[in-house]
């Protein structure tokens, strides 16, 4: 059988190519989702009304018909089922046309150019929204999930973005077709859609993966120093997906160096010190880092944590073998960062790594900073710092 996989754009006829109608035309079996199928109800040709990659793959392999066509809105080659739907059509003959997808339809209903958008499907997500539009200028959201466009405008109010320009599309390419522009504080009402595609204008947009310590909203909790912050960072690492712990994470300024590096990703930020889990919820807000999650609690004992690929210890309470434990239980693969103030916790975390052979480097980290001092400029030394970086990659 021959498949073809087609885009058919907003509303499935009238953003057809003349190439995706002809194989339509020429399909003997139409495959997809109720809408759609819709026009094509009277068409005489076999339909299968279903949206299950492996239902649909089933049929087309047992089928008789000797071409066939599944319809998938948008574009196929943008957050499609098409992806997953290959895999179970793998060793067939098809062929992909492509459609014109929502975000293009919006981009140019708007007259935006979204050649360095940041694209974000938050099916079946519902974090991550406020850390994207901080870093980009431009970013694309595809809801369809529980955010709506109110909600993911109040997340942006929550997180210091209120005075974004969001623009949002409802129903595109169909009957009750609506653009609603305006900034996310005067949007957190606006009315629930099923699907519709959302993008955001921030010309303050800022890309820097480092904060300055003078940032951070302080109090007697110890905060790891920016230098410290940011040898650690990169030591870890961090890919864009990546899950993150942070352990002890007192102010949250390490929470957040983390979470700016893994935009698509989480930090799970724990601390036992109910003014620690303060301080880091408000910075993250600070900072618009929504994916750090702030939990209370003595780690391990509790909460309970999704396996990390990285993870940094900031502070341990004694309990570094448990935690290296968990760690090993749930992704041995993990890699670890820990820092130490003493010889004691130095030779702990040591006799952590080692005791699952992992390899590890330690390095000492010296800051002295420049003050002023009457007329002249003195140095000014911080206390030096152990760090300790091994597994994973």
């Amino acid at each position: 059988m021959k498949i073809t996989l087609v885009g058919t754009g907003m509303d499935g006829i009238g953003t057809l190519t003349h190439e995706a109608a002809d194989a339509i035309a020429q399909a003997e079996l139409l495959a997809g989702a109720e809408r759609m199928l819709r026009p094509y109800r009277d068409s005489g040709k076999a339909l299968l009304c279903s949206y299950d990659c492996e239902e649909i793959a089933a049929r087309l392999r047992n089928g008789t018909e000797h071409t066939a066509a599944v319809l998938l809105s948008g574009d196929c080659g943008f957050f499609s089922m098409a992806k997953k739907l290959r895999r179970y059509l793998a060793g067939m003959e098809i062929r992909s046309i492509p459609g014109i997808s929502a975000p293009v339809a919006l981009c140019a209903a708007l007259e935006l150019s979204w050649e360095q958008m940041r694209f974000v499907s938050l099916h079946g997500a519902e974090s991550s929204i406020a850390v994207h539009v901080r870093q980009n200028r431009y970013c694309c959201f595809l809801l369809g999930g529980r955010v709506t466009a109110a909600a993911l405008c109040q997340r942006l109010c929550d997180y210091g973005l209120g005075s974004v320009t969001v623009h949002i599309g409802d129903d595109l390419g169909g009957d009750a077709e609506r653009i609603t522009s305006g900034t996310a504080d005067t949007l957190t009402s606006h009315p629930a859609e099923t699907l519709c595609t959302v993008i955001t204008e921030h010309p303050g947009f800022c890309e820097d993966l480092h904060v300055p310590d003078d940032v951070f909203r302080r109090s007697s909790i110890p905060m790891t120093k920016a230098e410290v912050r940011c040898i650690a960072a990169a030591a870890l690492a961090i890919r864009s997906t990546d899950i993150c712990w942070d352990i002890g994470c007192g102010t949250g300024a390490v929470s957040a160096e983390l979470a700016l590096h893994c935009p698509a990703g989480s930090v799970y930020a724990v601390d036992r010190d109910p003014e620690a889990v303060r301080l880091t919820q408000e910075n993250a807000k600070l900072l618009g880092c929504d994916n750090i999650i702030v939990q209370e609690g003595l780690f391990p004992a509790s909460p309970v944590l999704p396996a990390p690929d990285k993870v940094f210890i900031g502070g341990s309470a004694g309990k570094l073998p448990e935690i290296f434990a968990v760690i090993h239980e749930l992704r041995p693969a993990a890699r670890i960062a820990v820092t130490a103030v003493s010889l004691e916790t130095l030779f702990a975390a040591q006799t952590a790594f080692a005791a699952y052979d992992i390899p590890c480097t330690v390095t000492q980290l010296a800051v002295t900073r420049t003050c002023r001092c009457g007329s002249h400029t003195m140095f000014h030394a911080q206390n030096p710092i152990f760090l300790l970086v091994g597994g994973g990659t």
